[in-house]
């Protein structure tokens, strides 16, 4: 008997799952393989413990099954008891058989070791000292690390994609990305049929042909797969449509590759076919709306007004392509805002441009020094509002308007973006009171009255109600001496000379309106305003 080798556990350009021999590699020395069946890079699912005679119904490929050799007990031919056995497990795809010693036997039976050897079947053995449970536990700790470092390879992975959709030549790059983090060859073929970059040793264009034309001629999202043969032997192809926004196929990627993908390796192939579809989008008439509409607006200003209704009607049709609607409507100015410093994207500009572009379903997006602004033919309805907020940003959510109203729109928007900055919580115009206390909210408010009232929020307690009392009643008349007076029970001298002192103890001129307004605002919010900090 004799112990496998360990595997290196480095990091690899390429994705993948864990393998037989892994797992194999971080088992105690005690655990030693009695037959070898070369299947070291067969991925592994899992490890499943079983004393049935028969337990395929219950096993998915790839599993390492454990038994202890109840199944081999009892009456009738040991050796054929085990060749059945193995000889199913074979067919079900399992990946090795483990063979726990005691309660039932000391040693691995011979006739269960030629079988293995017979239907090329790993065996491994595995002693009392070590339980079940024990390589069960093992292998999650792999899988675990395993799942981690593949997050880790997709992420550097997806930042390598964006890097090659900067780049001059963006398919050649996304190609050669491509094969090196994924086991395919790859070719990318125009609407036409003509290859537009290939990367990797692809079969010759005449054997995809069969297969391009059921690309080129279907419609909807799809993956067609042949197989194919080749030098090496057969070989897998797929092919995925790039489809247009109206399902109009502009193109193919086929892939070709030796052996299935992986869930990490599937999961590359697809953010590889989506920006091979946006970038040939950007060669499709719909894609140059949003450039036709800046041209117009920026030559042709007047035309929003001053325009004839056919020019008017011209721009509209393209604001609509710009927001991805098949028809011209309303459309709404969305400001997002940083809840928090840290929610910058760290992958740049671009990548955080094609964010809320897909967020929002439109082309029509600004990156600012505040955050982003953008015109959507949406409804932000909870569910988007909530994805967008667990990324750390807060929206001003515009209401509803044409395309000659969209400037008074990112007005609006405008002035309510330090309320939505302050508050720190998102808002929609639609459901906004429009007043002062409205538009201003409570946290801006009650720091206005912590600015403006903190001479007598500073008082004790009985003197500062007494002073906000009169001076809520004077300003509540008017500046009356006499209304006020009788509002408070006081003769007018008296509330003449305490207003007088407020005035001094705030060093506001109460003569003024604005003083006198700003003063009445504050007073709204000070039950919930606190002494300004004297730094």
């Amino acid at each position: 008997m004799r112990r496998n080798a360990p595997v290196k556990d480095g990091t690899q350009d390429q994705l993948d799952a864990v393998t037989l021999g892994q797992f194999l590699g971080a088992l105690p020395p005690e655990v030693s393989v009695v037959n070898d069946a070369g299947a070291a890079e067969v991925p592994l699912r899992w490890v499943e413990p079983s004393e049935l005679d028969d337990p395929t119904p219950y096993l998915m490929d790839g599993e390492f099954v454990l038994t202890a050799g109840l199944p081999f007990r009892g009456g009738g031919s040991s050796e054929a008891k085990a060749d059945g056995y193995v000889r199913r497990l074979v067919a079900a795809g399992v990946a090795a058989l483990g063979f726990g010693l005691e309660p039932y036997y000391d040693a691995v039976p011979d006739h269960l070791v030629q079988a293995c050897r017979r239907h090329g079947l790993t065996l491994v053995e595995v002693p009392a000292s070590v339980p079940f449970a024990a390589l069960g536990l093992e292998f999650s700790k792999l899988l675990e690390s395993g799942n981690a470092r593949v997050f880790r390879q997709l992420a550097e992975t997806n930042r390598h994609l964006m890097r090659a959709v900067l780049s001059a030549r963006p398919e050649h790059e996304l190609l050669a990305a491509l094969i090196q983090r994924v086991p395919v060859w790859a070719v990318l073929v125009g609407s036409d049929g003509r290859v537009r970059a290939r990367a990797g040793a692809a079969v010759g264009l005449s054997q995809l042909q069969p297969l391009l034309k059921k690309l080129l001629g279907g419609s909807g999202p799809r993956v067609e797969t042949e197989t194919l043969e080749a030098t090496g032997g057969p070989v897998l192809v797929f092919g995925h449509p790039l489809r247009s926004t109206r399902d109009a196929t502009l193109g193919s990627l086929v892939l070709g590759t030796e052996k299935p993908l992986t869930p990490a390796q599937n999961n590359v192939v697809s953010s590889v076919v989506g920006l091979l579809e946006l970038l040939v989008r950007q060669r499709t008439s719909g894609s140059l709306a949003p450039s036709q509409l800046a041209t117009a607006l920026l030559l042709r200003p007047e035309s929003l007004s001053g325009g004839n209704s056919r020019e008017l009607n011209s721009l509209q049709d393209l604001l609509a392509q710009s927001v991805s609607g098949t028809r011209p409507g309303p459309v709404r100015v969305v400001q997002g805002v940083r809840a928090e410093p840290s929610t910058a994207m760290a992958d740049g500009p671009v990548r955080e441009l094609l964010q809320w572009r897909r967020f929002f379903d439109t082309k029509m997006v600004e990156l600012t020094d505040y955050g982003f602004a953008a015109v959507t033919r949406l409804k932000v309805d909870e569910t988007l509002l909530a994805e967008v907020e667990q990324l750390g940003w807060r929206l001003v959510v515009g209401e509803p308007t044409e395309l000659p109203g969209l400037a008074a729109a990112y007005r609006r928007a405008s002035a309510l973006r330090p309320r939505v900055a302050t508050a720190r919580e998102s808002l929609r115009e639609e459901e906004l009171t429009w007043s002062v206390t409205g538009l201003l909210g409570s946290d801006a408010g009650a720091l206005l009255a912590a600015r403006l009232l903190a001479p007598v929020l500073e008082l004790d307690a009985e003197r500062r109600a007494s002073q906000l009392r009169v001076l809520r009643s004077w300003l509540g008349a008017h500046g009356s001496w006499d209304a006020t007076a009788k509002d408070l029970g006081l003769h007018r001298n008296s509330v003449r000379r305490q207003i007088n002192g407020v005035a001094e103890l705030l060093g506001i001129d109460l003569g003024q309106a604005q003083a006198r307004a700003e003063l009445w605002i504050a007073l709204q919010y000070v039950d919930d305003a606190e002494p300004a900090d004297p730094a």
